[in-house]
């Protein structure tokens, strides 16, 4: 009776191996991004939290450097 029963899915990872977190990668970025331009959580991306830290501090760079908008433009 264990009430702590852990799921025995594998989860599939959100970044292939062959793709680097870089703040030049716009179309990966994007997927971490949600529709209103906020930085999706861990939970939600399926990352490592040392992915996640990688992925917002490029993100915020792209976000600079006008590679990414800081918010969605509908109003």
């Amino acid at each position: 009776m264990n009430k702590f029963k852990r799921s025995l899915r594998r989860r599939s990872p959100s970044i292939r191996s062959d793709e680097t977190i870089s703040y030049k990668n716009t179309s990966l970025l994007r997927r971490f991004v949600s529709e209103q331009g906020r930085i999706l959580s861990r939970r939600m991306n399926r990352l490592t939290s040392k992915q996640q830290r990688s992925i917002a501090v490029a993100i915020k760079r792209a976000r600079i450097l006008a590679l990414l908008p800081f918010s969605s433009s509908e109003n």
